[in-house]
């Protein structure tokens, strides 16, 4: 005869990990981003969702990222359940020095990654300085 005993507790414990989170697993979509020369690269852990169940938006400079990972249903009952299930959702703010018309986007192996490149207008770019007078010739400086 195998005794069950029940904690209120730890599972109350339990059902608030799975909502808000630990400092080892949070419950949002884990991300990375960093630049690399001329563009700013952002990548985020989806591991066992679907590429269709992903959705990508772009507002003003607001990037808001949707996901869904479905619960396996079937005749079976659930013995351990650590991995989090539903809609998952996280938005960035981006600068207004990004080009937010020509973000990329892949998938593979449970990573989205996004390439955004900089805006031609936020790029450092040299200025040429003209002169009224005729025998001054024209300096440039970068700017």
């Amino acid at each position: 005869m195998l005794l069950r005993t029940t904690d209120p507790f730890r599972d109350f414990d339990r059902l608030t990990q799975q909502l808000l989170g630990t400092t080892n697993r949070p419950a949002v979509m884990p991300m990375d981003a960093w630049r690399e020369g001329d563009r700013f690269v952002i990548e985020f852990d989806l591991p066992g969702v679907a590429r269709e169940s992903i959705d990508l938006d772009v507002e003003r400079n607001v990037l808001t990222v949707r996901a869904e990972r479905v619960a396996n249903n079937g005749d079976w009952q659930m013995l351990a359940s650590e991995r989090t299930r539903g809609s998952f959702s996280r938005q960035l703010v981006l600068g207004d020095n990004l080009d937010l018309d020509r973000i990329e986007a892949s998938y593979d192996a449970g990573v989205l990654r996004l390439v955004v490149p900089v805006a031609e207008k936020a790029k450092p770019r040299k200025i040429e300085i003209g002169s009224t007078s005729p025998e001054a010739q024209p300096a440039a400086i970068e700017g």
